[in-house]
């Protein structure tokens, strides 16, 4: 029958066994802590926080002449050729959860869009989501007359230029404080 070597190694197989399902059991289930301190959030990697914007969208709704540039050299005629285009102004509405509207590249139909602050400093426009994100443009600059903006597409941006939006009507009340 049965001798009792054979019998012993039935029994440490099964303990062994036994020892192994345990050990299996506590890397998938979680064990109490009897430390008072709470664990903390880790933050998302790659996610970075909204940073106010320095300019308002209150401050961009209103009407403006608008022309572009290429060249840097060009940037004064072409806030004189923006002005003139006051005749037809392009209009910056407000947006009804506090955006501004305007036209995304290549788009017929203008729709609500943010004002985004980003770590670097700079200011963008553009659809929900972090800075500088595709659709987005840079506002180069802003006196409170002058918004000078670039898109961030490499291809927008190059079709379209330095984007001038000269402030249509009287200069001295529409300056930013």
């Amino acid at each position: 029958m049965f001798s009792f070597g054979y019998a012993r190694a039935i029994a440490n197989l099964s303990i062994a066994s036994a020892v192994a399902i345990l050990l299996g059991a506590c890397g998938s289930m979680s064990l109490p802590t009897f430390s008072s301190s709470q664990p903390t959030a880790e933050p998302t990697p790659g996610v970075e926080p909204d940073v106010p914007a320095t300019i308002r969208s209150e401050e961009l709704v209103g009407k403006w002449g608008l022309a572009s540039y290429q060249n840097p050299a060009d940037r004064a005629r072409t806030e004189k050729q923006a002005a003139a285009q006051c005749k037809q102004p392009y209009v910056i509405g407000a947006g009804q959860t506090g955006g501004v509207v305007m036209h995304l590249a290549d788009q017929a139909t203008p729709q609500e869009l943010r004002i985004k602050g980003s770590r670097s400093g700079k200011n963008y426009i553009g659809p929900a989501g972090p800075p500088g994100g595709q659709d987005d443009r840079e506002i180069i600059s802003f006196d409170g007359r002058v918004l000078i903006t670039r898109f961030t597409d490499p291809d927008a941006a190059t079709r379209y230029g330095n984007m001038v939006y000269v402030r249509c009507g009287p200069t001295g009340t529409t300056a930013r404080r």
